[in-house]
């Protein structure tokens, strides 16, 4: 009896195990998953881009872009406003977990992690300098001071995160009226939270510095309002009214870029002119600065990814489960797709018989001589994320039937 006993305990020991499992993977919101690994994919562009193109003019100059060069670099404006803000609709979900206290701590702890990331592995991967002569802060360190900013105020109430989160997106660029200071301690600090105009370096050394590309403070009230969001996707929430909130607010956020880009007066330190074509002014229009991230290019970008957020919970297509298996693994994804990017880079230099030496220190080394046009780079984009398929499903499967600690760091 005993034995029989045991063995039946067993058993349901096991069975609760498995359902414990199954109500995981349920918890996952697949509409969150389809929308971020959508805008991975497109990120991948833009990478594919800085490692595989031949250097020239930036996109974005409407003296010298193309329409398709343009877009190529437009369209993955999207991506960095939408990693922030579904990370702080991820941290309201995974608060409904932890205690307060433990959310907190976990957010210090993370975002520190995300921040010495971009500092040892991603500023590796961008300048191939083994020296780290440029300490590289970007999308990682954005996301990561955000989460510090939301582990100092998730105490508080709701509110008053939602009303911090709208006072710095809808007020920050008041900044743009106020000359700030640029030298000096004032100046580091103010380019490294409040204002990295057009990305912005400060000197440590002699050749040393770090390459300041997403200011802190602008970028975390981005995450403070994905946190407020959150609350929508709680366990019994209504998924009509969910809808309802998702496509009022895009719909919302688009008309207030399309009249406040029409007015040309506050929102962004970029006014749009009339160019050469009606084409080329169409591009000015849409030229929002993203760095620091104006009012309008949050508005820009934000807005649509909401419309798509309320559409998404329909999707159930082939490609809406092939963006899923990326989605599922946001961190892994982002390093492995780089570390993927500059490995074939390096392989196709040495191919060429082009000499690898460094000349100066760019922010993204690039062998002289070395690149391919526009129609190639999308080759390369298409073969990289075809590359990772498999990786990242396995990965994805690993962390749903696994619970180790370090998992939610990766």
């Amino acid at each position: 009896m005993p034995q029989v006993y045991c063995a039946r305990l067993f058993t349901a020991l096991q069975l609760i195990s498995v359902l414990s499992k199954i109500k995981q993977m349920k918890e996952r919101i697949h509409s969150i998953d389809i929308v971020r690994g959508l805008i991975m994919i497109i990120m991948t562009l833009d990478h594919s881009r800085d490692f595989f193109n031949i250097p020239g003019p930036s996109p974005l100059n409407m003296q010298t872009t193309t329409v398709i060069l343009f877009f190529t670099r437009w369209v993955t404006h999207f991506c960095a406003p939408t990693f922030v803000f579904l990370s702080g609709v991820s941290v309201f979900l995974a608060g409904q977990k932890r205690s307060k206290k433990e959310l907190s701590l976990f957010l210090l702890k993370r975002g520190a992690w995300l921040i010495l990331s971009d500092m040892l592995i991603i500023s590796f991967l961008f300048t191939f300098d083994s020296f780290y002569h440029v300490v590289v802060l970007e999308v990682l360190s954005a996301i990561g001071f955000g989460m510090i900013i939301l582990a100092l105020l998730i105490h508080t109430p709701p509110r008053v995160i939602a009303i911090t989160g709208l006072v710095i997106i809808l007020g920050h660029n008041l900044l743009d009226y106020v000359q700030l200071p640029e030298n000096g301690l004032t100046g580091s600090l103010i380019k490294l939270f409040v204002s990295a105009s057009g990305g912005a370096s400060i000197p440590l050394a002699v050749n040393r510095m770090v390459a300041v590309l997403y200011a802190g403070i602008p970028w975390a009230g981005i995450m403070l309002l994905g946190y407020v969001f959150g609350a929508v996707y709680k366990t019994g929430f209504n998924s009509e009214r969910r809808k309802r909130i998702l496509l009022t607010s895009g719909i919302s956020l688009t008309v207030l870029f399309i009249v406040l880009r029409l007015a040309n007066h506050y929102g962004d330190p970029n006014p749009w002119t009339v160019q050469r074509n009606a084409a080329h002014t169409l591009l000015s229009f849409l030229n929002a600065t993203k760095q620091p991230p104006s009012l309008l290019f949050i508005s820009m970008t934000l807005g649509p990814v909401l419309i798509f957020l309320s559409f998404a919970e329909k999707l159930s297509s082939r490609f809406a489960s092939f963006c899923r298996i990326y989605g599922n693994v946001p961190y892994f994804y982002f390093i492995m797709h780089l570390c993927l990017i500059r490995i074939i880079n390096i392989v196709l230099i040495v191919l060429a018989g082009i000499r690898i030496k460094f000349t100066g220190f760019p922010l993204v080394w690039q062998a002289d001589g070395f690149g391919y046009p526009l129609w190639a780079v999308y080759l390369f984009w298409l073969l990289v994320i075809a590359m990772l398929y498999f990786p990242c499903k396995w990965y994805g499967n690993y962390k749903r039937h696994h619970t180790q600690w370090w998992l939610s760091y990766l």
